[in-house]
């Protein structure tokens, strides 16, 4: 499984901005897609997670202003950020975690992308 990040980018608080992630590759039961971030300084933080019948999960600090959703039949998770603060700045890594088909089971973790919100 390959994971492609895209959407970062500067924005002013209170601003918005959209992740994208696809997967591609051999994807199996792609049981869980999320996004995590990263802070300078700080340790690796769940952002949200979405499974593949559509419940999510997020990180109390984001809810009410992030949205996580998925595409099934294109393997993409998307992350839609609303009224960005300037601790939202950190880099945003996609995650995916299944099983393939007759194989093991995996976690898989995109590039990451920036996003930086100014005050």
């Amino acid at each position: 499984v390959q994971l492609q990040a895209s959407g970062g980018g500067v924005v002013q608080a209170g601003g918005s901005l959209r992740l994208s992630c696809a997967a591609s590759g051999r994807t199996g039961s792609m049981n869980s897609m999320g996004w995590y971030r990263q802070a300078p300084g700080k340790q690796r933080e769940l952002v949200a997670t979405i499974t593949s019948d559509g419940n999510t999960n997020y990180v109390d600090s984001v809810k009410g202003r992030f949205t996580i959703s998925r595409d099934n039949a294109k393997n993409t998770v998307y992350l839609q950020m609303n009224s960005l603060k300037p601790e939202d700045t950190a880099v945003y890594y996609c995650n995916a975690r299944g099983k393939l088909v007759f194989g093991p089971e995996y976690n898989r973790w995109g590039q990451g992308t920036q996003v930086t919100v100014s005050s």
